[in-house]
């Protein structure tokens, strides 16, 4: 066991919840951070391996919470459905994002959230910022995000057949009150999971104690799975999983108020319905030349906004939808392993407007964009002190605009990195790609039809990104660091006005440190990160930025866990943003304001009574000093006639889950 991976068994082996991690099997010298839950006490330590990205123990509620431990992402927004992530600086839009394998194409709304996921959902979470390898899929400019959930198989215990799990939440600010539940079992070569959960509460309050505009919680989310395994171990796994938010929101979901331009209803209902369907085969006995994955799959997001009853008097419809695949294998050869294999997407985005006075048929507007993959990733190991990986992809697309123009583009992808250990305390690892992100789908909610595309066509957007990183480990602690740079060319930032050919250049520069340890019963963990993004140049805005970057700064984050003999869990986080004011006025072409920094503290308490061994009780202090601020990586802080959401004040968080 290597230091990096006793550390992990360390941090983890005594507490059932999350952690943010590098993975030991796929190119961990990628960079690559895993987050994974597990949901049941007892896991087995060398399920996860753990370096020095940190460690989530949040309980997340929400994708702000899920990835509150990792400096260097950020999340926008304290209402989820218009919540975005940013990696390294760069909007997930610009990553490869992925659900179990499928292809997310959620670009409806620049207002509301890209991909709206329940936390409860997930098993595990694994993000290359910047670098990914080629097999992580097409579009990965900044990137790869690939959300997992859970399965049977990971719940049931050693013998069991079937099983359950119901957990019931409160939340203080807001009552927010939350039940779900969760069935499972394995019935000769067939295993089986259910999984339901509703989420309801009333407005929410900042730290000044005023309710957050549109913070009303009205979730529901499901997760159905079935899969049949052979005796000679091929597996075949069906999975439909669907999340649905439907409230009142802002006008804009993810800004408060804008104080200038046309006047607007205050609030609007939002009703976002994301679906994810999967089919795949799989061998769990491959041999050398024989380790398949063949995969087909449907995902699709839907936004209605009715404003049949407002001044407006209209509806909108957006949705996209990606009918999406992969068929690929895993080589085992003499000097490492090879996965090759093809990928597909078939993408469409439209937009249905109706103005509910007229009586003009309505035509929807929409885009289509369709690309097949061929991809190969070689990983290695050249002495038994270094790790190689290296890979390239070459895609072919075809495009239609609003208008029934069409397009063919093609473009080569390739990337390499490698770790090194130049001692047993002391590694180094560095990794560059240049990725050929092609042309990709406007939102829907600007789609024109009355765009004209230029004779040339778009302009394919392409991206390079490198980092250089090291660790250090002293004893117990682990020292850590990494450089790291993005540019994005040529990015579509396409304008209802403007056209659909308009882009920009986009640039993320940064570097994070971090300092580790853990000991017996517990463990501690410190970040501190500095990512800057600039458009075209100057520094960024939310505005133009839009599905690209925002402007960041500077981030520090610390974590820390204990268990007490008598069982009982203790933790806590604490997250520093600093003041920044590198800010870019897009309405006037001049500096912006200053954004405020802002300290939030949480904490938690968890016990296992020994009575009821499957009765876990959790208690949470949020905001523990009743801060009020916006998230750093919320839209319009730099302009002056924007009112910006503010984050949720203190709030208790009660919670019970019954394994059963």
């Amino acid at each position: 066991m290597n230091k990096t991976h006793a550390f992990a068994c360390l941090a983890m082996g005594l507490v059932p919840a999350a952690g943010l991690a590098q993975s030991n099997e796929d190119g961990a010298f990628l960079g690559t951070i895993v987050l994974s839950m597990p949901t049941v006490p007892g896991l087995e330590e060398d399920a996860i391996s753990v370096t020095s990205e940190g460690i989530a123990l949040s309980n997340p509620a929400d994708l702000s919470e899920l990835f509150v431990a990792e400096p260097t992402i950020a999340v926008g927004s304290s209402i989820p459905m218009s919540q975005k992530v940013y990696v390294n600086g760069i909007e997930e839009n610009n990553l490869a994002i992925s659900i179990d394998g499928a292809r997310q194409n959620n670009k409806v709304f620049h207002h509301n959230t890209t991909t709206l996921i329940d936390p409860a959902l997930l098993k595990a979470i694994r993000i290359d910022p910047g670098v990914a390898p080629a097999d992580a899929g097409p579009g990965a400019l900044g990137g790869a995000l690939a959300y997992e959930t859970k399965d049977a198989a990971d719940l049931l215990e050693p013998g069991q057949t079937s099983g359950g799990m119901y957990k019931f939440e409160y939340d203080s600010n807001g009552d927010i009150f939350s039940n779900n539940i969760t069935m499972f079992g394995r019935n000769g070569n067939f295993e089986y999971l259910g999984f339901l959960k509703a989420a309801d509460g009333g407005l929410r309050e900042d730290g000044n104690g005023t309710d957050i505009r549109g913070s009303g919680t009205g979730l529901v989310s499901g997760l159905g799975k079935v899969a049949y395994e052979t005796e000679a171990g091929e597996r075949v796994e069906f999975s439909y999983e669907r999340v649905i938010d439907d409230e009142t929101r802002p006008y804009r979901a993810n800004i408060g108020l804008i104080t200038a331009g046309r006047p607007l209803p205050a609030e609007r209902p939002y009703e976002l319905d994301r679906t994810n369907v999967v089919l795949s085969y799989s061998d769990t006995t491959p041999t050398a030349m024989w380790d398949p994955t063949i995969r087909i799959a449907y995902s699709a997001t839907e936004l209605f906004n009715d404003e049949s009853n407002l001044s407006t008097n209209t509806t909108t419809r957006g949705q996209t939808k990606s009918l999406n695949g992969e068929i690929s294998n895993r080589f085992k050869l003499g000097w490492g392993e090879l996965n090759a294999g093809l990928d597909f997407y078939d993408d469409e985005g439209d937009l249905e407007y109706r103005v509910l006075a007229s009586t003009a048929p309505v035509t929807p507007t929409v885009e289509k964009l369709r690309n097949i993959g061929l991809f190969a990733q070689a990983r290695m190991e050249p002495s038994d002190r270094s790790r190689l990986s290296f890979g390239g992809r070459a895609d072919f697309q075809d495009f239609e605009g609003t208008n029934g123009s069409k397009q063919s583009e093609s473009g080569l992808s390739g990337n390499i990195s490698g770790e090194f250990d130049v001692t047993d305390q002391f590694t180094v690892s560095a990794g560059y790609s240049h990725v050929w992100g092609g042309l990709e789908l406007a939102e829907n909610y600007i789609l024109n039809a009355n765009w004209t595309y230029p004779a040339e066509g778009i302009t394919p957007t392409t991206a390079d990104s490198t980092y250089i990183a090291a660790n250090y480990t002293i004893g117990s602690w682990i020292i850590d660091g990494k450089i790291f740079a993005t540019d994005i060319d040529d990015a579509r930032a396409a304008s209802y006005r403007n056209g659909p050919a308009v882009s920009v250049d986009v640039q993320s520069r940064g570097f994070e440190l971090g300092l580790g340890t853990a000991w017996e019963d517990g463990f501690f963990r410190a970040g501190f990160a500095r990512v800057d993004t600039e458009i075209n140049g100057r520094p960024s805005d939310s505005y133009t930025g839009n599905y690209l970057t925002m402007p960041l700064g500077d981030f520090l984050t610390f974590q820390v866990a204990h268990r007490l003999n008598n069982g009982l869990l203790l933790g806590g986080d604490v997250q520093v943003a600093f003041d920044y004011d590198n800010t870019y006025d897009s309405d006037t072409g001049t500096q912006g304001p200053k954004i405020d920094g802002y300290a939030v503290a949480n904490a938690f308490m968890e016990y296992s009574p020994k009575q009821r061994e499957n009765l876990t009780l959790r208690a949470e202090v949020n905001n523990i000093f009743n801060e009020a601020y916006v998230s750093r990586a919320t839209y319009g802080q730099e302009f002056g006639t924007v009112e910006s959401l503010y984050e949720p004040g203190r709030s208790i968080r009660l919670s019970a889950e019954l394994v059963f």
